[in-house]
Parts: C-alpha cells; sequence; structure tokens
C-alpha cells in the first residue's frame, strides 16, 4: 500500500480531497445557520454591504486587491478595491438609522496564506447601537457558547468554554507576561508611543530592543513573543483596553485616556475577534485616518487615500456603538476541530498554495 506521507497532494476540487473535508464544511453550514438565529432571537438585522469600495480599510499594515471601474460609455474610469472588512460600509449603515445589525461578509486580504489565513475569507461583523465594551464582550461570550462544543482545541491547545472568559487589560498582560513591563508608563503626555521610553523599559524586563525598532515595532513584538502566547489556553481571553496608539477606530476610555476601549478575544491559543467602542469623532478621525494613510505610504509606497464619504457619513452623526469583527472561517475551524481555515473552505486555498507565503508576525487590526 502506497504510503500517503510520500503521495503527492490532490487537487482540491478532486472527489477524495472534498470527501476528506465534507464533515468540516457541513459543520460551517451549520454554524452559519446557528449565527443567523443567534442574531435574529437578539433582534439584529443582517445586512449585505458592497464588496467593491472607494477604500477598503484603513489599517496600514493590511495588503488589498486592486480592481478599476471601467464605464462602458464615456470616459474617466477608477480604481475600486475589494473590501478588507465591511466595517466603513456598515457604520455608513448606522448613521442612516438601522439599529442593530450583522453580517457574514466575504473580504479580502493580499498575500495571507497559512494554516490560519486565506486571502479571500469571511468575517462575520456585528454592531449594536447603545452597547458598551463590556456589554459586548457578555454578548460574545454567549454567542461562542452558543455555536460552539464545550471545548475547543487548535494546534495542541485546548479552551474550556464553560469557564469563565478571562478578562485582562494590555497593560496586566504585559505586567505579568513580559516581565512586569509597564506599557502604559512608555506613552507620552499626549498618549503616543515614546520610543526611547519603551526601549528604555523593554530591558529593564529582559528584551533587547533593536535599534531600527520604533514603539509600534517593539510593542508588536513583545506581544507577538510572550503576551500572545500565554493567551486563550485553558479558558478564553479577552485582551481590552489596549494603548492609545492602538486605538485603530475605537474611541479613547474617557476614564485614562491613555487606552482605547478595544478588545480581542483569544481562544485555543489563537486570535478570533477584535472589537471597538466605536469612535464616532469625525474630526479626531479624520486625523486618525490622514495619518494612517502617511504611514502606509512611508513603509510600503502605495496605498489609496482617505474615505472622504465615510467621515462625511460620521459627521452626520453615528450613535454610540460597539461592534466587532469575528474571523468566521477559524470559527468554522474550531466547531468543526480542522486543523486549518482551508479545511472549511468549500475549494481550500484555491488558486493560492497551501503553505505560507509570508512572516506571520501580524494578524490586522480589524479582524483576524
Amino acid at each position: 500500500m502506497p504510503d500517503p506521507a510520500t503521495q503527492p497532494s490532490l487537487p482540491v476540487w478532486h472527489p477524495e480531497s472534498l470527501a476528506r473535508r465534507l464533515p468540516a464544511l457541513r459543520r460551517r453550514a451549520r454554524l452559519a445557520a446557528e449565527t443567523r438565529a443567534f442574531f435574529a432571537a437578539r433582534g439584529y438585522t443582517e445586512v449585505e454591504t458592497p464588496a467593491l469600495v472607494p477604500a477598503p480599510g484603513m489599517e496600514v499594515h493590511l495588503a488589498a486587491f486592486r480592481s478599476e471601474f471601467r464605464p462602458i460609455l464615456g470616459e474617466g474610469g477608477f480604481p475600486l478595491w475589494l473590501r478588507t472588512s465591511p466595517e466603513l460600509a456598515i457604520k455608513r449603515l448606522l448613521v442612516a438609522g438601522c439599529g442593530p445589525v450583522f453580517e457574514i461578509a466575504r473580504v479580502w486580504r493580499n498575500g495571507e496564506v497559512s494554516p490560519r489565513h486565506a486571502p479571500e475569507f469571511t468575517m462575520l461583523e456585528w454592531y449594536r447601537p447603545g452597547a458598551t465594551l463590556a456589554g459586548l464582550m457578555d454578548e460574545t461570550e454567549e454567542f461562542c457558547r452558543a455555536v460552539l462544543p464545550p471545548r475547543v482545541a487548535f494546534g495542541g491547545v485546548e479552551t474550556d468554554l464553560a469557564a469563565p472568559f478571562e478578562r485582562l487589560t494590555v497593560a496586566e498582560a504585559f505586567a505579568r507576561h513580559a516581565g512586569g513591563l509597564d506599557i502604559l508608563a512608555t506613552l507620552d503626555a499626549a498618549g503616543e508611543g515614546d520610543t526611547a521610553a519603551l526601549h528604555a523599559a523593554a530591558r529593564a524586563a529582559g528584551f533587547t530592543p533593536r535599534p531600527a525598532e520604533n514603539w509600534e515595532d517593539l510593542f508588536f513584538r513583545i506581544l507577538l513573543e510572550r503576551v500572545e502566547p500565554a493567551l486563550g489556553r485553558v479558558r478564553a481571553t479577552f485582551l481590552t483596553h489596549w494603548p492609545a496608539p492602538q486605538a485603530a477606530l475605537a474611541r479613547r476610555d474617557p476614564a485614562d485616556p491613555r487606552v482605547a476601549l478595544r478588545f480581542e478575544l483569544f481562544m485555543a491559543g489563537i486570535e478570533l475577534a477584535n472589537a471597538f467602542d466605536e469612535l464616532t469623532d469625525a474630526a479626531e478621525q479624520a486625523t486618525r485616518f490622514a495619518r494612517d494613510v502617511a504611514e502606509r505610504q512611508r513603509l510600503y509606497g502605495e496605498g489609496w487615500p482617505v474615505d472622504g464619504d465615510f467621515l462625511a457619513a460620521l459627521a452626520q452623526g453615528m450613535p454610540p456603538t460597539a461592534g466587532i469583527a469575528l474571523g468566521f472561517d477559524r470559527l468554522a475551524m474550531l466547531a468543526a476541530g480542522a486543523g486549518s481555515v482551508a479545511e472549511t473552505l468549500w475549494l481550500g486555498h484555491w488558486p493560492y498554495p497551501a503553505g505560507p507565503l509570508a512572516d506571520e508576525t501580524g494578524e490586522g487590526s480589524s479582524g483576524p
């Protein structure tokens, strides 16, 4: 009998290949139905927003797929992008008064291929006007228990979902898992990262900063090397209250402006979701967007402009809202006990290679 380990892999469309994935795919289909039932029972409306957009998202380190609109008649085509998240579109609907909504959205991020990433994937996002970040954590915990088995595992890490989810601030996590490092003490008076201060604090905690690392670079290296590997293991973890430089589209905490009202969810050792108490101040958001565009241009020499129409909508007035982006493929992977997101996709990673193409040092700031 041939040794399976020495046999070439079958195409993703081969009957035997599909047969191996079919139990996970059927579990994915049930998961979608259970998700819709969960949110319908709580008064949410399912929405569908455009996939081709003028700005795919404003996160600095996410790469997008570019397209172009070409009118059949006349002149003057213009670039469009495949969205990295439906967030900016859904928030326009919140301004319009749609109430609590969710979307199971197809999204794209260029270059991301690994057991936990696919360039084309599905994001579950939901937004509830009037909700707080604490209330959103409660609802997220209820949702995970409703659609996942009591225990989930990935890569040898198992999490008991019956146990109360841990709620840990980023400051507490650094103090606990990064040698007592006080991350908030490395912010300046304006709440921005002080590179020299973090280099000094890192050395005192036993790290060796690299000369070219700025505050953000070193923050993420410590987070990825020391903090994240300790999260979401025996029980799920909400990592909350991020330093203000990592606010993204979250508002700052009125009780402590050094931190933003943001959380990420970890279980079975992987990041599953990213959530904000949403920023509703159009002027502050415009300042952040301008900074993001400049930083993307500096780092990568390319990008897209600020989404001015979104800022106009925000200026019209968005109600106080808490919202979350959750990786649906990762959720399906945990629900099915699969070893990679490709096992939960009907055509796997086709037409992309199955192995990693790039360094897996970050997973984006708006969702897994």
